[in-house]
């Protein structure tokens, strides 16, 4: 038996098993399984994964693995040593989430997803972080050492972020003699902190929000959280389409648009230069806010043309809120990012963060600009881009040899590609599958804010070890794609 089918077997047992399980109970342990089926360690890892995809169980780190739903990590729950106890009426919660604006889902879920690290034998090509090889570790570590000796370092620092790195991003972002001014920046904690506090700034609960589609699923995520309703509007290889993005705001009133127009995330498509104009056009005749989610300015390919200016530094009249964080190009841990704006937008910005968080963390921020400051960053930087470019022409040969003609356009830069399925390939089975044959990827279905018009996967090979790893999850993808579609 080879160990592909090892796994679906081993699977499908303890999915039988587990559903006899009351909720919150712990399953066996890892090596009990491989005692009891005549497993290997991997085959047991990657079936507790599918079932984990599937939501049947949950891993908790030093505990085990639970059936999910009930597990409610109290004293003594599923800690060796303690008991498992039922958990009390819950139901009562329904009512309390949903008395006044009724039953609100946040959709987390795809999130979660992307921050799922695999089994140590499952190739991972689902997360937008690129591997721990890549990261400048050396760097941040005197980065960090160095700003733990400046003085004033563990003191609070002001609410809108140190003024040096304020004034660091300003010029990043707009240009020397640019629009924005270092009074413009707001520090935040990382690109999603970021994104929060946009949403939640500037529009009001209930109200519609214009939003690329498909896109990340955070964005939507956080959209949802804040009360608000995402719009979609459609993209296509030269970006948002501008035609349908004045149809709808004509449509919806809405006063936010939320975009990302470089690199963007899933498909990959920069923003045209006529489309620019349009886009900063449309929004100022609606009386609407750009949000440009530049997250992906710093994950540029070696063989990339040169890049487009930010929005922002086109933007003379407040339009744009540019959110650009350091974090995918640094660390997942330095959660460092900015939002620049102007006027009265920028003071709601300012008021929402200080309820929320106060300020970002001094050390943080002095780590930040040790870090830029270094000759080494820029180094890194092209380091990236390097092995990004390699990852990426392997990605797509392995593509055009295992699935011809998923891979529809790609730009040279991010992490990122979008696989279009064959029509009534359901992208969760597809997953689902994958586990099981020893890659990580992502559906597209949850990149949607309405039904999706085709089946997609995201495929990312920033996490991936090497390029010879890229090619493999490719591979193993295709027999996943050979499994589900028979």
């Amino acid at each position: 038996m080879n160990e592909r089918s090892s796994v679906a077997e081993l699977a499908n047992s303890l999915r039988r098993e587990v559903q006899r399980y009351p909720e919150g109970r712990k399953l066996p342990s890892s090596r009990a399984l491989m005692e009891r089926h005549q497993v290997s360690p991997g085959t047991v890892s990657r079936a507790i994964a599918v079932l984990a995809a599937e939501g049947l169980v949950v891993s908790r780190p030093g505990a085990g693995v639970f059936r999910t739903a009930a597990f409610a990590g109290g004293p003594g729950a599923g800690v060796p040593g303690g008991t498992t106890a039922r958990p009390g009426d819950l139901s009562w919660q329904e009512v309390a989430l949903s008395a006044e604006t009724g039953p609100r889902d946040l959709l987390a879920d795809p999130v979660f997803a992307t921050l799922r690290v695999p089994p140590p034998d499952v190739v991972d090509l689902n997360s937008g972080y690129p591997h721990a090889s890549l990261l400048p570790e050396r760097l941040l570590a005197a980065a960090l050492g160095r700003a733990g000796r400046r003085p004033g370092a563990w003191e609070r620092p002001p609410t809108d972020g140190l003024t040096e790195l304020r004034g660091w991003f300003a010029r990043d972002i707009g240009g020397h003699g640019g629009p924005i001014a270092t009074g413009d920046v707001l520090i935040t904690s990382g690109g999603q902190g970021g994104l929060t506090v946009a949403m939640r700034s500037l529009a009001a609960p209930g109200a519609p929000v214009l939003v690329e589609s498909p896109t990340y699923p955070g964005i939507l995520a956080v959209v949802r959280a804040a009360g608000l309703r995402p719009v979609p509007v459609p993209v296509d290889a030269d970006g948002v389409r501008t035609d349908l993005l004045a149809d709808a705001f004509a449509a919806t009133r809405a006063r936010v648009f939320v975009c990302q127009p470089l690199f963007q995330n899933p498909t990959g498509a920069v923003l045209s230069p006529e489309r620019r104009a349009e886009v900063l056009r449309i929004a100022r005749s609606a009386g609407a806010f750009v949000v440009e989610d530049d997250f992906s300015r710093l994950l540029v390919h070696a063989d990339a043309p040169a890049l487009p200016r930010p929005l922002a530094a086109d933007d003379r009249d407040g339009v744009v809120v540019h959110l650009r964080s350091l974090t995918k190009a640094a660390s997942p841990n330095l959660r460092v990012g900015a939002l620049t704006a102007r006027g009265p937008a920028l003071a709601r910005l300012r008021a929402t963060q200080v309820v929320d968080s106060f300020f970002v963390p001094r050390p943080l921020q002095e780590a930040t600009l040790e870090l830029v400051a270094d000759p080494g960053w820029a180094r890194h930087l092209r380091a990236l881009g390097t092995e990004l470019l390699g990852r990426r022409t392997a990605a797509v040969a392995a593509l055009h040899r295992e699935l011809p003609g998923a891979l529809g356009n790609h730009r040279p830069g991010g992490y990122h590609l979008w696989l279009r399925l064959p029509d009534g390939v359901d992208d969760g089975a597809l997953t689902v599958a994958a586990l099981r044959a020893g890659v990580q990827v992502t559906p597209g279905r949850p990149y949607h804010a309405a039904e999706p018009p085709a089946p997609h996967l995201r495929l990312s090979y920033a996490a991936a070890e090497s390029s010879a790893q890229v090619a493999d999850g490719v591979h193993r993808l295709r027999l996943a794609f050979e499994e589900v579609t028979g």
